[in-house]
């Protein structure tokens, strides 16, 4: 999970690098992982359980996850080129306390002393993270508001993700996932312009990178963790982006932004801590 987190956080300097529109590198990321994903699930993966759905139903809900995954790069890939990287790097990463509460909520998990502290400490950082440039200025407000819906859409997508694991394997199910968002963001990229890059470099990586090593692990990673881990963990990437776009783009953190890195590494801590009951 934090191996795949590291692989999604260079992502969005990818989508600023590319030559081409949001939707299209949206686009351009799914087409171009579907080739690889296919072959690792004809190849690397190994043998899912029997399926306990019809083919259909299975196929339907692929494709759902397929049309989360595709809204939610859309709409990303819009606010990472209207924001900071800091800022789309946390507010697309809301799913980081969106999913631990559809843990509480609907699956029942209850957290223990060590969860509570690492929720407060995961949220304090995360807002320390960003520092000044977290807050909502016309400049930055439409991007935000794209990245935190975003955040609704990979929510819902590793939901969908979630009850389909015990019936596809990893490598399956994001070769699907990824074919149907690409043909759900076909017609949109092809509206764009431009719609062909001059240079795929950062295109080829953000599909190698992100699409088929990092969400391949936190495809598999979900599937092995309860939703606060994931959702904590996913807080890895705001403070990596932080980091690349000091180092890229001049937005140099200031102590506000080392403490609200130490206070989510504090809380990826407590999170392993077992709960006494």
């Amino acid at each position: 999970m934090l191996l795949g987190s590291v692989m999604l956080a260079f992502g969005p300097w990818l989508v600023r690098l590319a030559d081409v529109a949001p939707v299209a590198s949206a686009f351009w990321r799914l087409a171009l992982a579907v080739l690889p994903l296919a072959l690792l699930a004809r190849f690397a993966a190994a043998p899912a359980a029997a399926p306990a759905r019809s083919d259909t139903r299975v196929l339907g809900m692929a494709a759902l996850a397929g049309l989360f995954f595709a809204g939610d790069i859309a709409l990303w890939h819009y606010g990472i080129v209207r924001t900071t990287l800091a800022n789309a790097a946390l507010l697309s990463n809301a799913a980081s306390f969106l999913l631990p509460l559809w843990g509480f909520v609907v699956l029942g998990h209850k957290p223990g002393r060590p969860a509570l502290l690492a929720i407060g400490f995961a949220l304090g950082g995360a807002l320390l993270l960003v520092g000044q440039s977290a807050e909502l200025s016309p400049r930055y407000l439409t991007g935000d508001l794209l990245c935190l819906g975003a955040a609704l859409l990979y929510t819902a997508y590793l939901i969908v993700v979630d009850r389909l694991r015990g019936t596809l394997a990893v490598f399956p199910l994001l070769a699907l996932a990824t074919g149907f968002g690409a043909l759900a963001l076909l017609l949109p990229a092809l509206a764009s312009t431009p719609f062909w890059p001059t240079d795929w470099t950062p295109l080829v990586l953000l599909a190698l990178g992100s699409q088929v090593i990092g969400q391949g692990l936190v495809v598999f990673a979900v599937g092995h963790l309860r939703p606060l881990v994931v959702g904590l963990t996913l807080l890895v990437q705001p403070a990596i982006a932080t980091t690349i776009g000091a180092w890229r783009f001049g937005e140099v953190p200031g102590l506000a932004e080392v403490t609200g890195a130490a206070l989510v590494i504090t809380a990826l801590i407590l999170v392993r801590l077992p709960d006494r009951a």
